[in-house]
């Protein structure tokens, strides 16, 4: 039987962060035309090697502008690596230059038309395939022997790899897990889950949900999802976890549009339909898992572990909370977030931005950053050392573990030059579906006709 039912703190009004911590869960709205005028990448790209020759070369001095969007944990975190690299390469300074999220992709499409590109600069997985596609990243190959490759784990370095050659390093990953509310799991006679192994199946997730509405009070619901705006990509776990795929083996043909697609879609629409999320949490809203959970409206939230720090100042001691895995089906399965650092082929100072790349993925500064950050290693002796992290570190295995599910076929998918379109085209498809009650088979003929749009 239940317990007594436990109201949760009244909800507070709390503005959307315009800086979040990095990660993809901090992608803006950017719509259809995100980086809408990278065509016009090609304008200004040289089609030689890029091999670079400034004031980079080996001797001499070279500045390098980098160019990122970062919180304040993030910046301190860069400003210490970009320190390190400074002691260890005197004659080498890096100049940081901090760009909000919502216009990072504006502001580097404008500097590659001008023929003045970044020698460095961050990219999301999702997006760097408009990059790769376009010829303007250095490949660095010649840096990156196959010793230094097999450190990484593969799927995460298939995240920088175009045409089989690597441009960029996997810098971090993000991914999602489930935050938790115990005094709301107390009173629904709930046991979280505590590793892989056993987390719940989508029957007993759905059985969870229902238990929480007896336990949840006026505005308040079971859970939230984190795929509002750019983040509709993150519903591709769900697809996943249903055994289905996005693409097919060329990576350019649908393949959503099948028994898989339409379970998924029919049980992430279940989470409308019973009132298990809120209307106002569907992919196209503006209210975030990070501020729905700090507030006390929900009694769960899947949200990214880069979130860690931000939700545990804004909950301070107003309810204890854990972390637990995702649901699983078929598989089990994960989103893919996190940034790649990559530089320009046409930069001023390429041999010296390699060099740069090369320190910003080495054992120590990775564990430093990410112990810092509460963002995830993409090197294998990371992921399977026990890291210091510095906020929560008791939540932040949970996500370590779910980070091992996201597979290099699932990478693939995702970081397809076109992958920026899809990901924009799935909001109204999505959003039909959960608002709008469009069917599950009409919905997977929508992303299908979505993924062949983009591919166009």
């Amino acid at each position: 039987m239940p317990g007594p039912t436990v109201p949760f703190p009244a909800p507070r009004n709390l503005s959307r962060r315009r800086l979040l911590q990095g990660g993809l869960g901090a992608a803006a709205a950017l719509g259809a035309g995100a980086l809408a005028g990278c065509a016009g990448l090609t304008g200004k790209a040289d089609s030689g090697s890029g091999s670079g020759s400034g004031s980079g070369s080996s001797g001499g001095s070279a500045q390098l502008t980098f160019v990122n969007w970062s919180g304040d944990t993030e910046k301190q975190a860069f400003d210490k690596l970009i320190a390190d690299f400074h002691t260890q390469n005197p004659n080498i300074t890096v100049k940081t230059e901090t760009v909000p999220y919502d216009s990072i992709q504006t502001n580097l499409d404008s500097r590659f038309q001008a023929g003045n590109p970044p020698d460095l600069f961050r990219v999301s997985y999702i997006d760097i395939g408009q990059y790769t596609s376009q010829d303007v990243l250095l490949d660095v190959s010649s840096t990156f022997d196959q010793a230094k490759i097999d450190a990484f784990v593969p799927g995460l370095w298939q995240g920088v790899v175009y045409d089989g050659k690597p441009y960029g390093v996997p810098h971090q990953i993000d991914t999602t897990a489930i935050l938790y509310r115990k005094d709301a799991f107390e009173a629904a006679g709930l046991t979280a889950p505590t590793s892989l192994d056993d987390a719940w199946t989508w029957d007993q997730f759905a059985q969870a949900a229902e238990k929480l509405t007896k336990v949840v009070k006026g505005n308040q619901t079971p859970f939230i999802y984190d795929w509002q705006q750019a983040g509709a990509y993150r519903w591709l776990s769900w697809l996943f976890q249903a055994g289905g795929n996005l693409l097919g083996d060329d990576l350019k043909t649908p393949a959503v549009d099948s028994d898989a697609g339409r379970k998924a879609v029919q049980f992430t629409q279940s989470f409308f339909t019973n009132k298990w999320v809120a209307r106002s949490s569907s992919v196209k809203s503006s209210t975030y898992p990070d501020s729905a959970f700090i507030a006390g409206t929900v009694a769960m939230a899947f949200a990214g572990d880069f979130l860690i720090p931000t939700i545990d100042s804004g909950v301070k001691k107003k309810f204890e909370y854990g972390a637990m895995p995702m649901p699983r089906d078929t598989n089990a399965a994960s989103d893919l977030g996190g940034n790649a650092i990559v530089a320009s082929k046409d930069g001023k100072n390429t041999e010296a931005a390699a060099k740069f790349l090369d320190f910003i993925v080495s054992e120590q500064q990775q564990k430093t950053y990410c112990e810092a950050t509460g963002q995830l290693p993409t090197l294998k002796s990371l992921t399977s050392a026990k890291l210091d992290f510095a906020v929560r570190p008791d939540l932040m295995e949970t996500f370590v573990q779910q980070a091992t599910t996201i597979t290099p076929e699932q990478v693939k998918q995702v970081t397809v030059p076109q992958f920026g379109k899809i990901n924009a085209g799935m909001l109204d498809a999505l959003e039909s579906a959960f608002l709008g009650g469009a069917t599950p088979a009409a919905t997977t003929a929508a992303l299908a006709s979505v993924v062949q749009k983009a591919g166009a």
